[in-house]
């Protein structure tokens, strides 16, 4: 049923990105939907930008995590390759089964060109879920510096006690 398959979708926004959490001790990880999206949108640009099928990528990084909402953000300490292989499979294939024969079908086969990382599509989103992690990680380093130079401000705001000084300071806060 339809309305199974979009609940499935909507479970990716519960579902944190465990390596940032993990590695980073990021508290409020972004989500697996989180990732999908900004994938799908550097999918978009990147395709056209070296012209190959854009509609094809980008509903390949639309489903490329998608089993995600049954087994979870599962990382490379937790379970090897092929075992994550096995289980992406098995819920993508419960997932996609959800929806008419139709886009079952074209669904199943973009998803196992994604895995078998052979067409120019998915070897270029392969590599673009890669340049997203770089991305997040920059991000989540400016944040923590971020976060460094906060302690500063409210170091220095407990400090101050002159009018003109703390309107200053809240100009530049």
């Amino acid at each position: 049923m339809l309305e199974d398959f979009f609940f499935s979708v909507l479970e990716l926004k519960n579902i944190p990105r465990k390596g940032w959490s993990d590695k980073l001790r990021i508290s409020q990880p972004e989500s697996v939907a989180d990732h999908s999206f900004a994938m799908t949108i550097m999918s978009m640009v990147l395709a056209n930008e070296k012209n190959v099928n854009a509609e094809k990528i980008m509903k390949m990084s639309l489903l490329h995590d998608l089993a995600e909402s049954k087994i979870g953000d599962l990382t490379p300490k937790e379970i090897s390759k092929d075992e994550k292989t096995i289980l992406e499979n098995s819920a993508m294939k419960e997932i996609l089964s959800q929806l008419p024969s139709n886009l079952f079908e074209e669904y199943q086969k973009i998803w196992n060109e994604f895995q078998e990382k052979k067409s120019k599509e998915s070897l270029l989103l392969h590599e673009i879920d890669k340049l997203e992690m770089a991305f997040q990680a920059k991000k989540y380093l400016n944040e923590s510096n971020k976060e460094k130079v906060q302690l500063f401000f409210d170091s220095a705001k407990n400090e101050i006690n002159d009018e003109t000084i703390i309107k200053l300071f809240k100009n530049i806060v």
